[in-house]
């Protein structure tokens, strides 16, 4: 019989490292605090299907319900480990019984009451693969139980459960099991076995395991049945576990601490020699990095069960993690960790190995400081600095030079152009305009434009390309406007400044206006008989008349 099936746990008492579980489980049981529903949740191999079984014993056994089973009467014999079974205690695999029918049947038969025990109880095995439309089937039973009715849901992912069940339930989280817990359970395991196995073994086994009880006797359970007559050792657990062989990770992160590239690429070559796994290479040193990093900060890790390690390990960790600052290891660990995904399926672990060796070589380029805990000697006073000497003065660019720069303008954009095209482009309508000392002004009409170019990103490439024809280093200034009064003028305005007005010149005094003469009585009569005549030669025809005449006139048109 495989060991955690062997040794799988009777009683709360018995389980380890659920602590955050089995004591509010016992002490509702001790003072009689029944619920309808529970919810056990956690990753696998933690104990959720076997805490159920054990939570239906201890609601049945006789003298229940109490946390402490009896273990002789007819409930507690046929729910212990290996027992018969209970017909009142009902296994589902909602994997394989998900769906609406499924559900159906099952909350039909809960009905029934227990034929020999208190209650009847359901364990619910994988209860997320239940479909949406199988759960709303369940859910009024679940809702109103019957009192001799008892539901245990056992999942790993509770958030998948519709929330109108999961509401319902009294919810318990199982955890992975720590490393100290993880070595107890395996020294009884191994005890009860009666087979030797060796110390260094024991933290191999932890870590293949991942916390998992389940996982790490199936592991255990390999390892004992190949062991020799002295045991389980060391290099027998290494072989069968496929660990990297320590020496090739002691290489390479020797290597690590001397920069050395070479003596990388040459620990690729012995993993790929050897045979090992790449990807559990990979694995294997992130694994040692992360111990170094605990030790470079807790010195004492090793001792606290922060790192577990070999015992004839530790002393080699701590000098190694002492090669290294914190954030060396930190940055190592995580470029390594990045690369563990790329092994995955690929088609040439060999090259990604040794990509992965030239960025880690990258990575720890920095000089390795000295950690804070190693006190250096007091150093003796620098020597004083001499005093500054005057630098030398800038050569003055030649009084012909704003000639040869408008000479050569267009070579100089060419050549700006060449070094950042958008200052090339921003250059078209520029014109140098003076040379104040050694700073060129150049003019530009647009004043957002003047701006830009007045960036540094866009200044120093015209700079290099001025250096390149003058020969000379000449600055340059970019302001609004290309004739030579803009001189003045910087970039940073967006618009040019409106040119002055001139003064108004004063306006002529006008003349003075004849007066006019008096209106007589004759004046008035001629005006009458004058518009008299112009309203006779108004054209009085009928509209319709004059449309047609000035249709035919213009367009040619003709009745028809």
């Amino acid at each position: 019989m495989a060991l955690y099936r062997k040794y799988r746990p009777a009683s709360f008492a018995e389980m380890i490292g659920q602590e955050q579980v089995t004591k509010p489980l016992c002490a509702a049981l001790d003072n009689g605090r029944i619920n309808h529903a529970y919810l056990f949740s956690g990753p696998r191999g933690t104990g959720k299907t076997s805490s159920a079984r054990i939570l239906a014993r201890s609601l049945n056994c006789v003298e229940g319900p109490t946390s402490t089973p009896c273990g002789v009467c007819s409930s507690c014999v046929s729910l212990a480990p290996g027992g018969p079974g209970n017909l009142d205690v009902k296994e589902l695999d909602a994997a394989s019984n998900r769906g609406v029918d499924d559900m159906r049947s099952l909350r039909e038969s809960a009905l029934f009451a227990p034929a020999e025990s208190r209650y009847r109880v359901f364990i619910v095995d994988e209860a997320h693969m239940i479909t949406r439309e199988g759960s709303n089937a369940l859910l009024k039973i679940v809702e109103e139980p019957p009192e001799h009715l008892i539901f245990i849901f056992a999942t790993t992912e509770p958030e998948k459960i519709i929330g109108t069940i999961r509401s319902r339930t009294h919810h318990y989280p199982f955890r992975l099991l720590t490393p100290p817990a993880m070595r107890e359970l395996i020294h009884r395991t191994v005890v009860a076995e009666g087979v030797h196995v060796d110390e260094d073994v024991y933290p191999l086994v932890i870590r293949a395991g991942g916390g998992s009880p389940r996982d790490t006797l199936s592991i255990l359970d390999q390892l004992l049945a190949g062991a020799g007559e002295q045991g389980l050792t060391y290099d027998v657990a290494l072989l069968l576990l496929g660990v990297t062989d320590s020496s090739l990770i002691d290489a390479t992160v020797n290597a690590l601490a001397a920069h050395d590239a070479a003596g990388l690429f040459s620990v690729v070559d012995g993993v790929i020699e050897a045979g090992h796994e790449p990807r559990r290479f990979v694995t294997d040193l992130l694994d040692r990095l992360r111990d170094l990093t605990v030790l470079q900060f807790v010195p004492d890790a090793i001792e606290q069960g922060l790192v577990d390690a070999p015992t004839d390990r530790g002393e080699t960790l701590k000098q190694q993690a002492a090669l290294f600052t914190g954030a060396q290891l930190a940055d190592l660990a995580t470029e390594v960790n990045d690369r563990v995904s790329d092994l995955k399926g690929a088609t040439s672990p060999r090259l990604l190995l040794e990509i992965m060796m030239a960025h880690l070589v990258g990575s720890g380029s920095n000089p390795t400081a000295v950690p804070a805990v190693q006190q250096s000697p007091p150093q003796p006073a620098p020597p004083q600095p001499a005093p500054p000497q005057p630098a030398p003065p800038r050569p003055e660019p030649p009084r012909d030079s704003l000639a040869q720069i408008r000479e050569s303008w267009e070579e100089i954009r060419g050549k700006v152009q060449g070094r950042n095209k958008v200052a090339g482009i921003l250059l078209a309508e520029a014109q140098p305009v003076e040379l104040d000392g050694q700073t060129l002004v150049i003019g530009h009409n647009t004043g957002a434009l003047a701006q830009r170019l007045n960036l540094d990103v866009n200044r120093s490439a015209i700079e290099s390309a001025l250096r390149d024809v003058v020969g000379t280093a000449i600055s340059a200034r970019f302001v609004v406007g290309t004739g030579s009064s803009t001189g003045q003028s910087t970039g940073s305005s967006t618009e040019p400044e409106p040119e002055p007005e001139p003064e108004p010149e004063p306006e002529p005094e006008p003349e003075p206006e004849p007066e006019p003469e008096p209106y007589s009585r004759e004046a008035e009569e001629e005006d009458m008989v004058n518009q008299s005549q112009e309203a006779g030669e108004l054209d009085h025809r009928n509209p319709t008349e004059m449309a047609r005449d000035l249709l035919a006139d213009e367009l040619g048109a003709r009745p028809v």
